[in-house]
């Protein structure tokens, strides 16, 4: 990137309403960034439409076999490995099936790798170790939008038939123009000029959010707003499958805490086998003859 390229970012730019951020006491300094926060909700709500047509591509290949893949440098990188590792245990979506990939590899989630973001082979070259195919998403995450290891993953993305989804914080980004669906959330520059891990970086988990969420949605991980397919891995979430099947069916703690013993811990199965009066077996059927929905499962045969 040039230096005028660099200077032409909207991420790049001094806040005019921030210059004189070295002298502010530290509530003025924390107010004046609240208030710049304020407004990162209303530049993703102006994406909406967007989100919503690259949400609806990414499930319908999910559904189809093919995995979600978040690519990025930097923060943007460990936002997607961060919304990717989240998938499992709220949804019981498979490690392998929403994977996150930051340029210069898992050491580069704890310490900055120096020059990783600015080789576009190297974007390529994870994507293909790990065997991306037409059937996949890629979703490259950059706020600059000019990033070249995420331009370099999106190209190669696109040479192997995979949807691509671009996720950038300025407008008319060379990754939008390189990507199918194309999400630019314009926050305007930062409080700290160039720190784009502060609102650029809220935007960029509010749409990783949207895209993980509507996808366990259309997978049916989904009754009501309950995490039905969560995993129990451990005493803070076995609690909560007991409140989320007791919640469901209207029945007490202890007749949800049987159930899920029943049911080996899965709260879907217990919910049907509590609401349909029938065994863990049979429930286990009927989510498997209805895609997984808990919703379609519980309604009687004709």
């Amino acid at each position: 990137m040039t230096k005028s390229e660099l200077e032409a970012l909207v991420t790049e730019a001094q806040n005019p309403r921030t210059l004189a951020l070295d002298r502010l006491s530290t509530l003025e300094l924390l107010t004046a960034m609240n208030d710049e926060d304020r407004g990162v909700a209303a530049a993703v709500a102006a994406a909406l439409p967007q989100i919503a047509a690259a949400a609806d591509d990414i499930a319908a290949r999910v559904r189809a076999g093919g995995r979600l893949v978040y690519c990025g440098a930097g923060s943007s990188g460990r936002l997607g490995v961060l919304d990717a590792v989240e998938c499992p245990p709220t949804f019981s979506i498979a490690s392998d099936q929403v994977v996150g990939v930051v340029a210069g590899g898992p050491i580069a989630l704890q310490q900055s790798v120096e020059g990783a973001e600015d080789d576009p082979r190297l974007g390529a070259a994870d994507l293909k170790a790990l065997q991306l195919a037409a059937a996949d998403c890629v979703v490259g995450i950059s706020a600059s939008g000019r990033t070249p290891y995420v331009l370099g993953a999106l190209a190669y993305a696109r040479q192997v038939g995979a949807l691509t989804v671009a996720l950038a914080c300025n407008s008319g980004s060379a990754t939008g123009a390189a990507a199918q669906h194309l999400i630019e959330v314009v926050t305007g520059p930062e409080v700290l000029a160039g720190s784009t891990r502060l609102k650029a970086g809220t935007a960029q988990k509010l749409v990783l959010n949207m895209l993980s969420t509507a996808l366990g949605v259309a997978l049916h991980k989904v009754y009501g707003n309950l995490m039905v397919d969560l995993q129990t891995s451990n005493d803070k979430l076995r609690a909560r499958a007991r409140r989320i099947v007791a919640g469901a069916t209207n029945r007490s703690l202890p007749e949800a805490a049987e159930a899920l013993q029943q049911c080996d811990g899965q709260a879907k199965v217990a919910i049907v086998t509590l609401q349909r009066g029938c065994t863990p077996a049979v429930a286990r059927a009927l989510l498997a003859s209805n895609g997984g929905s808990v919703q379609a499962a519980l309604v009687p045969a004709p």
